[in-house]
């Protein structure tokens, strides 16, 4: 039984190894001072170059419901079935469309909100791609990132807070109702939930909860199986991350520029961590 793995642009993941698992990427739109783009035609730098001259913020859109099903139309012609995992329905209404789609297609297709996105999302994504290469059911699949999805956490960091206020998304992180736009802020994404942990000035903020999470990781005893790290322009912070971290996982840390739907939001300077767990 062939089956297919479908997600949306909003993963954060290595060209190559969505190309050998045969990972199809549906693509959302991101609209720039009246013009739109497919995500996927930007390359980031060529993004956060539009996007720091825009006259106004961009803004994103999920991929129409037509889209899907046209993606799981063809896909279904080599397929038994398609699994379509996709970003949290807090950040955007892509699974909603993605399962419209698959109800207009009227093929045999499975669709997963991840709870996540950028490389959290990844990690449900390559799993259940490497599982359906080797011959798994979907039923095994499904189970197996389930666990991954119960056992992810996912940190973000956010430099300015200018971006989630002119997207009007400050309201969704709890409490930061009057936070100040050059209050850096650590947020976690948990249970359909995006929430403030720490805020302060200055990038030591950073620092020092970088630490304190190398802290409790060490006393919690916990094995992680992979640690992803993503950033908009935020290198430095990403290496001295991944140089904190790799000492827990024996897979080297991936640190990837973020996608342009996921900096839209974030602003420059941002970066995230995702771990997950054994």
């Amino acid at each position: 039984m062939a089956i297919k793995i479908v997600t949306d642009s909003s993963i954060t993941i290595e060209p190559e190894i969505a190309q050998a698992l045969d990972i199809t990427i549906v693509p959302l739109s991101i609209m720039i001072d009246g013009v739109l783009y497919s995500d996927v035609d930007l390359t980031f730098k060529t993004f956060m170059s539009k996007m720091a001259n825009a006259k106004n913020l961009p803004k994103t859109s999920q991929p129409p419901v037509g889209v899907f099903a046209e993606v799981y139309d063809e896909l279904a012609v080599n397929a038994d079935e398609i699994i379509s995992i996709h970003m949290t329905d807090i950040l955007s209404g892509t699974v909603e469309a993605a399962r419209q789609g698959g109800l207009l297609s009227g093929k045999s297709v499975t669709v997963v909100d991840s709870d996540f996105t950028d490389q959290g999302l990844k990690f449900q994504v390559v799993q259940a791609a490497q599982m359906a290469k080797d011959g798994a059911t979907k039923e095994a699949i499904l189970s197996a990132i389930q666990h991954t999805r119960e056992n992810t956490e996912l940190y973000i960091g956010f430099s300015t807070l200018e971006n989630l206020v002119k997207g009007g998304r400050v309201s969704r992180m709890t409490g930061l109702f009057g936070a100040l736009l050059n209050v850096k802020v650590i947020g976690t994404l948990r249970d359909h939930e995006l929430g403030t942990i720490v805020r302060g000035r200055g990038t030591k903020t950073f620092h020092r909860w970088l630490d304190d999470l190398s802290e409790s990781i060490s006393k919690s005893g916990r094995k992680i199986k992979e640690i992803g790290i993503s950033h908009a322009e935020s290198l430095e912070f990403a290496g001295r991350a991944k140089e904190t971290l790799q000492k827990f996982v024996e897979k080297p840390i991936s640190v990837l520029d973020t996608n342009s739907t996921i900096a839209t939001h974030t602003g420059p300077g941002a970066w995230a961590i995702m771990i997950n767990y054994e």
